[in-house]
């Protein structure tokens, strides 16, 4: 019987059909619904989205849809990062595939249109990304990790991305959150017109660039000087996959970002607070956020001057308190007295 039901309702939280969403919509309108007009919508229950009042068990109530958007945005979260986690994973293992192939480069050049090849200086990374533009007819998808761009870097990616647009090619374009206070990014966008459309993030993966979903390109080392060319479709799928991710969690460059709910807390403390919590350090948060290690312990001695914390102990439990340490909530946070016996 369970099995029947759930082949009738093949979907989830964030796709209900139609007889489903009329009577969750009627629950949130008139606060309960009788439990009879879910019989034919079992996928309300099964979803936890109606579930029975306590005070009379023949009615229904539904679940908050505030709860409903946190309980999805979690979800989505935690694949995200489970994504970005793989990715670097796959990234380091090629990184050492490519120190096994520089030994043997004197032996044998890779093969043209190999699944993988490893780019070795800059001069055959730009000579395969040429081929690869002058290649392509329909999309372009990248990740663009760190901060602000400089001026330079967007001066000599602007002949290849006007090339492709004069030939119909669309482009979508992932940053950091950071990024959005570069002019040089707002007058490369403005040039661009709607051949691209740009989307960031509190934080991205490492460099990728994706040619019609055919051809990758991310770095084999630290300092990109080298960098991989995949090809094989696998391969190149998941990378798409990831980039398709990490493009619905983020914002487009002309929606502000999200109020924290906390007076005196700008978005980027919260995203600190919540790395500090998981125990990073300075330096690798700042990295991670595209900012530079002072401006990310500028940032950390305001959220210490807000949350009344004296050290950097006090501070992590401050955090935890105001539930900092986690998804953003649907309403405000309250931060604690600072004077509560509980905190000193």
């Amino acid at each position: 019987m369970a099995g029947h039901r759930a082949q009738e309702h093949p979907h989830g939280a964030d796709q209900l059909c139609e007889a489903g969403d009329h009577v969750y919509s009627r629950a949130v309108r008139r606060g309960r619904v009788p439990r009879t007009d879910a019989a034919l919508v079992p996928c309300l229950l099964e979803l936890a989205l109606l579930h029975p009042d306590p005070d009379d068990m023949d009615w229904l109530v539904p679940t908050s849809p505030q709860e409903v958007m946190t309980r999805l945005l979690r979800v989505v979260y935690e694949e995200a990062r489970e994504s970005q986690r793989r990715v670097g994973s796959a990234a380091a293992a090629f990184e050492r595939y490519a120190g096994l192939g520089r030994q043997f480069q004197a032996l044998s050049a890779p093969a043209e249109g190999a699944a993988i090849r490893v780019l070795d200086g800059l001069s055959r990374i730009q000579a395969a990304m040429d081929e690869a533009t002058a290649a392509c007819t329909t999309e372009v998808l990248t990740v663009q990790p760190g901060g602000i761009r400089r001026e330079d870097e967007l001066t000599e990616g602007l002949h290849r991305a006007l090339t492709l647009r004069s030939r119909g090619v669309r482009m979508r374009d992932l940053y950091t959150h950071v990024a959005r206070h570069g002019q040089g990014l707002l007058n490369y966008l403005e040039l661009m017109g709607d051949a691209v459309e740009a989307r960031t993030l509190d934080e991205v993966i490492d460099r990728l660039i994706l040619f019609d979903r055919q051809v990758a390109f991310i770095p084999a080392n630290t300092d990109r000087t080298m960098a991989l060319e995949l090809r094989h479709p696998s391969l190149v799928e998941y990378l798409v996959t990831v980039f398709e991710r990490l493009w619905r969690l983020a914002l487009p460059l002309t929606t502000p970002l999200p109020d924290t709910g906390i007076e005196g807390i700008s978005h980027r403390e919260r995203v600190i607070a919540a790395l500090l919590a998981e125990g990073h350090q300075d330096a690798v948060i700042a990295e991670r956020l595209g900012i530079s290690v002072r401006t990310c312990r500028a940032h950390i001695a305001r959220l210490s001057d807000t949350l009344g914390a004296a050290s950097r102990t006090q501070l992590g439990v401050r955090i935890a308190h105001v539930g900092l340490d986690g998804p953003p909530h649907p309403g405000p946070l309250m931060i604690p007295d600072q004077e509560s016996p509980s905190m000193r």
